[in-house]
């Protein structure tokens, strides 16, 4: 059972799809490492979650003071399972949950922030399919990030990823942090001055 780690939703649970689905949420610790490193930006964001699955990480932002939050995820079921949530925490206001497959483009995603850019934006694209074959989508959405223009210089980029997947720096990005997490990676950028 997943739940809500810290601030006004504290503790309480989230929806998820079926077990039959192959949505392997954030985990816990993960999660707090996470906010743990951006706290500072967190109040008053508008935050991006890309790649979704239940959505997890942006429905914690909102709990912890970010102002807005829009979910992006191609698998309908997690759609309706974020809008769920964000009814269920009372989020109706703030959180936006839209069905769509990052890897097409994201510039359409401008029109969500206000024309303004996110100030927090995170990925956690799958790593594998269902036969078990790896998944390799960080590089090609950083790419896509990057051209799209969503990201200002301040903003907190994050993916999370296996260890098995190369991810690194290219135009227009530099590499801030990486922190390890067993067979997980999660790497922190922003956008080149």
């Amino acid at each position: 059972m997943m739940r809500i780690i810290a601030g006004t939703c504290r503790g309480r649970k989230l929806f998820s799809p079926p077990k039959s689905k192959f949505v392997k949420p954030i985990s816990a610790r993960i999660r707090q490492s996470f906010f743990d490193i951006v706290r500072p930006y967190v109040t008053g964001a508008v935050v991006l979650d890309l790649f979704a699955g239940v959505g997890t990480v942006g429905l914690e932002a909102l709990s912890r003071g970010a102002a807005k939050a829009v979910f992006v995820e191609k698998e309908g079921l997690c759609v309706k399972t974020i809008e769920r949530n964000i009814a269920h925490l009372g989020f109706g206001e703030k959180g936006k949950a839209l069905k769509a497959d990052v890897l097409s483009g994201l510039k359409w995603l401008e029109h969500f922030a206000d024309y303004q850019g996110y100030d927090i934006i995170f990925m956690g694209p799958p790593y594998r399919t269902e036969e078990n074959l790896p998944l390799f989508y960080s590089m090609e959405t950083l790419r896509l990030l990057v051209e799209s223009g969503i990201a200002k210089p301040t903003t907190v980029i994050a993916v999370q990823h296996h260890r098995k997947e190369e991810v690194k720096e290219q135009p227009g990005l530099e590499h801030t942090r990486r922190e390890k997490y067993g067979d997980t990676y999660v790497d922190f950028f922003r956008l080149k001055k």
